[in-house]
């Protein structure tokens, strides 16, 4: 059984999409340092934070296997070094069929993965015949929701585009998720018009709280990242907002806050089954 601390602070870190693991893992390890310093448990980096271009409408991150992945093994000797939680929000990792994955990991204070997850929505969108986005045509797509129990609270994971499919998140709370981590590149058109709002609605609907580190800023080779990482309390109120810049927020978790929220309108408990 593990015992939960209940408080602790978290810190969500804006990095912006590079194109090479050297430069992603510099800029992470930068940014983490500073969250220590503010305070931070818990420390969530955003979705392809270890590198991302894209060629075409197509994603083309830099990628290797999970073994010989240097962001990997270089966050998880930051976390054992300085003794902190990581939610590492997804790297390109070697995948089947000569494709990659879109991974995310939990990373605890020793170093240890504690999970990993597969990103299941993948981006395919066309917003014109100028602009479009294939992500399955390069990435393989998982199939396995994961939650994650540490000492500091269950984590549900998602990645990006997952945050428009709410029935993702109802079985995870359901599940026993406290915390939805939703790590993301989302673009700067999609973010401006619902990047607040659904983010807001996956917390009211479960009760729980939101954490969604996102990226920020041009892709090499096409594309631009939101931004504007949030940290959303279990009744749908922002508590941290980075805005549109590299940087970082941080902000406390009170597990007891979820309890609370999910006794005042216990909609996990009520919901039905119904046919058409």
């Amino acid at each position: 059984m593990i015992s939960l601390k209940r408080k602790f602070n978290i810190a969500c870190l804006q990095t912006s999409p590079k194109p090479d693991f050297q430069s992603a893992l510099e800029e992470a390890i930068v940014l983490a340092e500073e969250s220590i310093e503010a305070g931070a448990d818990f420390i969530a980096l955003p979705e392809y934070c270890g590198g991302l271009k894209t060629e075409g409408s197509a994603f083309a991150p830099p990628f290797a296997t999970e073994e010989n992945h240097p962001v990997l093994k270089g966050l998880r000797d930051f976390a054992k070094k300085r003794k902190k939680y990581l939610l590492i929000g997804s790297i390109a990792v070697t995948g089947p069929a000569g494709k990659i994955l879109n991974r995310s990991y939990i990373v605890d204070e020793f170093g240890d993965i504690l999970s990993r997850y597969d990103k299941i929505h993948l981006f395919d969108i066309k917003f014109s015949e100028k602009e479009s986005y294939c992500e399955s045509a390069t990435v393989s797509g998982g199939q396995v929701a994961v939650i994650c129990q540490t000492p500091l609270g269950c984590f549900g994971q998602t990645i990006c585009y997952d945050l428009r499919f709410p029935h993702l998140y109802r079985k995870l709370s359901q599940a026993g998720a406290q915390i939805l981590v939703v790590p993301a590149a989302f673009t700067k058109k999609t973010g401006e018009a619902h990047w607040h709002v659904l983010n807001r609605a996956r917390a009211i609907e479960n009760g729980a709280f939101v954490v969604a580190p996102c990226a920020v800023g041009k892709v090499e080779g096409g594309g631009e990242s939101y931004g504007h990482s949030l940290i959303i309390n279990p009744w749908g109120e922002i508590l941290a907002d980075a805005g549109s810049d590299s940087g970082l927020i941080n902000a406390n978790i009170d597990l007891e806050e979820v309890n609370s929220a999910r006794m005042r309108i216990p909609s996990l408990r009520h919901d039905k089954s119904f046919q058409f």
